[in-house]
């Protein structure tokens, strides 16, 4: 397990990756980090998954045509 300080960073707070994390998250400098909720309640830190940017795209263009649909069976 991996301990992590919460820091303030400007007017925000953040946590610093140890460099063993960064390249095993497979990320550097500028690139975009994933945190997924986990079915336990957790959080999952994942780097960029090109397969995985695609589907949340392809849902989302779904989700935005099918809105409708969509409300309709979220009421039963």
């Amino acid at each position: 397990m991996l301990e992590l300080k919460v820091r303030k960073i400007g007017n925000s707070l953040g946590v610093v990756l140890p460099k063993e994390s960064l390249s095993r998250l497979r990320v550097k400098e500028g690139e975009i980090l994933y945190c997924t909720e986990t079915e336990d309640g957790g959080y999952r830190l994942s780097g960029y998954n090109e397969n995985f940017s695609k589907q949340v795209a392809e849902a989302e263009k779904i989700m935005q045509q099918d809105k409708d649909l969509l409300r309709e069976l979220s009421k039963r």
